[in-house]
Order: C-alpha cells, then sequence, then structure tokens
C-alpha cells in the first residue's frame, strides 16, 4: 500500500520550473532514496512535499489525504518527519530537553509551557523521550547540553527529534554529511534498525553513493526537475541515462 503518493507536482520559480510533473509513489515500510546533481530538484521536492513550499500544480497524497495546503506542523502531526542537511537543536538544552519539546510539540502543534500543569500529556511526553533516548543510544547522553555533543551525535540527536514526533514516514536529508567512516557506519545502522525493527518508511536524500546503493530499496533520480528514472539499486547502477546526467560516463 503507497502510504505516500505525488501526481504531476510541478514547481515554478518565475519562469524557472524547479519540479517538472514528478509522479512517485513509496509504499509502507519502504527505504527509498532520491538522488540528482546540484540543483536537480531534490530540496524543492521534499519542501514542497512536507508544506515548506506550496506546488504551482499537482498533488501529494499521505496515506490517501491531499496535504497540499497543509502547514507543515500540520503534516507533522499526520506522521511525517524530517531532518535537515544541517542539524537543527537547541544548542544550550539537553539533549533529554530537545526531544522533550518535539515529542510534546507534535501532541500540541507548538511548544506550550503550561504542559507541565497536564500530568497525563507529561507522562506521555516523558515515556516517548525515553524510548527515543534508547533507540537512539543516546540515553547515557541525556543530561549533556546538545551543543557539547560531537558532530556525529548531534546529527543522530536530529533524528531523535524528528522520531519524538511519532512519524511513520521520515525524510533524511543528508544525514551522513560531514560524517567520519566510523560515525556513517552507525547511522547507516540506525536508518536499518528504523526500518526492520520499527517498520519506519524512510525517505533519505544523500550524496554517498554507498550508503544509497547499501541500503535502499529503490532510487529515484532527479534531473532539472524532471524525475529521469526509479528502480532498485542495482537498475540505477547501470542505467546509462543516470551515468550521463549525474553519475558520470563510468559505471558506479
Amino acid at each position: 500500500m503507497a502510504i505516500l503518493e505525488t501526481r504531476g507536482l510541478t514547481k515554478e520559480f518565475g519562469g524557472l520550473r524547479a519540479l517538472d510533473e514528478v509522479d512517485i509513489s513509496v509504499e509502507e515500510g519502504e527505504l527509498v532514496s532520491l538522488i540528482g546533481p546540484n540543483g536537480s530538484g531534490k530540496s524543492t521536492l521534499i519542501n514542497t512535499i512536507t508544506g515548506r513550499l506550496e506546488p504551482t500544480e499537482g498533488d501529494v497524497h499521505y496515506n490517501g489525504e491531499d496535504i497540499v495546503g497543509l502547514a507543515p506542523n500540520e503534516i507533522a502531526q499526520r506522521g511525517v518527519g524530517r531532518t535537515f542537511q544541517t542539524a537543527s537543536i537547541f544548542p544550550e538544552r539537553t539533549v533529554r530537553e530537545n526531544i522533550e519539546i518535539a515529542a510534546h510539540a507534535s501532541e500540541e502543534g507548538s511548544f506550550k509551557m503550561n504542559f507541565l500543569r497536564r500530568r497525563d500529556s507529561f507522562d506521555e511526553v516523558l515515556d516517548r523521550t525515553e524510548r527515543v533516548l534508547e533507540t537512539i543510544e543516546l540515553d547515557d547522553q541525556g543530561e549533556m547540553e546538545a551543543q557539547s555533543l560531537p558532530y556525529g551525535d548531534k546529527r543522530r540527536l536530529e533524528v531523535a527529534i524528528g522520531l519524538a514526533t511519532g512519524p511513520d514516514l521520515m525524510f533524511m536529508d543528508e544525514p551522513t554529511a560531514g560524517m567520519s567512516p566510523g560515525e556513517t557506519a552507525m547511522t547507516v545502522e540506525l536508518i536499518e534498525r528504523l526500518r526492520d525493527e520499527l517498520g519506519m518508511t524512510i525517505f533519505l536524500v544523500e550524496h554517498d553513493m554507498d550508503v544509497i546503493f547499501g541500503i535502499s530499496d529503490r532510487v529515484f533520480v532527479l534531473n532539472e526537475g524532471a524525475l529521469i528514472a526509479e528502480g532498485p539499486p542495482s537498475e540505477i547502477r547501470e542505467s546509462e541515462i543516470v551515468r550521463r546526467a549525474y553519475l558520470g560516463s563510468e559505471t558506479v
């Protein structure tokens, strides 16, 4: 069953067509990846699906519901999480507090200080925070200020913030960017665990081809705003169209 579908998704900025009638379908529980050269429309596609941009034309359906026109927080409350290319955290808050804020915001739509007066809400936030800390393996660093974490752990904290909203579908934008090989391996293991153990649907935007071809069920390829290929990693690796448009003339 498709958890996410776009049909004819188009976004224009003045005379520039950044997305050109993009049709994608993502099945529940899949781990899919989006690749393409710089300027191909990857960020525009993600921003349009998640409500940060409104499409010029086309539809976006999540779990069968048309979500075009909904605000990003409304889309998040329906079960769509997101991490960003640059870690988006509260640096002076502790790791635990970062997750608590996100967990509460997912219930209320925004962070409200009066949530401490609601015991049932507070207990649920605490329970969810602890589960996320264990999943992300940051429970030992829960009381550290976020700004004190190593770079790789800051990126994992951002994933934890996304998980705290209780998503069924998670968009991850360049999750391994700037990481050491060891940090990359830990992040890949985490992504696979989210899919295999929690059943989460993952939509990955990533430049590391070893990561893409190693963990994806399917790969979408954008070029100049248009979807030029989609299929399993083995197919994309051998595609002449993809090699010409994105990966160069050599086989990846």
